[in-house]
């Protein structure tokens, strides 16, 4: 089904020569009202929080706006000029697509040309696989094109911003999940992936129609770890080394169901590259 989906976006491009990745991306925003919630181990977490989540504490957020997805590979090609993520489309994939598409053409007497491997390997990026494979310092770069580009401010989100829309705001029911309790409905984690991320958007949404924030990646979050405190500030880190106290959100496609509850918080290096479960979704202020 995946397979008959990419050929049908290769055919609404008429299998051009997919000249629009040097565009500037489209990233799609979703608006979030601002509002006082409650962060951290909430009764909805049904007691499996870790000491890092607690204590619950009162948090207020100004207005923002949030990607609707997750950074995919075609958006990071278009500003960067390069993929380093691993899940991409491999040469067999192409192989069954040329049999498929000889098919299309025999039934719809049609003369439908097909794309060289690599042609065919970007196209799987149209598909919208998030971005994987980064390192904060990555990110910080794309973000700083990105924002030449288009005269905007985009930035990461604050760990207050991205649990907020990851709870669906005001409209949030205390879900253990980003959008349900059942884990199977909203997210890409390791009981379901395959060993691998999915196209964005395949999962059920939140309440706010943002997708993903439960699995498929864990996302980079602005600003570093601390612990939190009663008041609704956070504490100062204790670990000394700089580079080991920054945060992603959401667990990824290999995490085990409580890694994905959406109040889990991920210390991890700034520098590492490697990983294939780590990605990251853009945030706006509003003027």
């Amino acid at each position: 089904m995946k397979r008959l989906v990419s050929i049908r976006i290769i055919l609404t491009l008429g299998l051009h020569s997919f000249a629009g990745w040097a565009q500037t991306p489209d990233i799609r925003m979703v608006f979030v009202k601002g509002g006082t919630f409650t962060m951290g181990c909430t009764p909805g977490q049904e007691g499996d929080c870790s000491a890092d989540e607690k204590p619950a504490h009162q948090v207020t957020v100004n207005d923002f706006y949030i990607g609707k997805y997750e950074v995919t590979q075609s958006e990071w090609e278009a500003v960067m000029h390069h993929n380093p993520s691993y899940f991409t489309l491999a040469p067999s994939d192409w192989e069954t697509m040329k049999i498929l598409m000889a098919g299309v053409n025999e039934h719809n007497k049609t003369n439908y040309a097909v794309p060289t491997e690599k042609e065919w390997n970007r196209a799987s990026i149209i598909d919208g696989l998030p971005v994987e494979q980064v390192a904060l310092e990555d990110v910080q770069e794309f973000i700083r094109r990105l924002n030449g580009l288009t005269g905007k401010l985009y930035r990461l989100p604050t760990e207050a911003e991205w649990e907020y829309a990851a709870r669906g705001g005001a409209w949030g029911q205390d879900c253990k999940f980003s959008g349900s309790n059942d884990v199977e409905e909203v997210a890409w984690y390791g009981n379901n992936s395959g060993g691998k991320t999915h196209l964005v958007g395949t999962k059920k949404s939140n309440e706010l129609g943002i997708y993903d924030m439960s699995g498929n990646v864990s996302e980079w979050i602005g600003g570093r770890f601390g612990h939190y405190a009663a008041s609704g500030h956070r504490s100062k880190s204790k670990n000394k080394t700089s580079d080991i106290d920054l945060l992603s959100r959401g667990g990824g496609w290999n995490a085990g169901e409580q890694l994905v509850r959406m109040t889990v918080r991920l210390r991890r290096p700034s520098h590492v590259h490697g990983d294939t479960y780590v990605g990251f979704r853009l945030a706006l202020g509003v003027k």
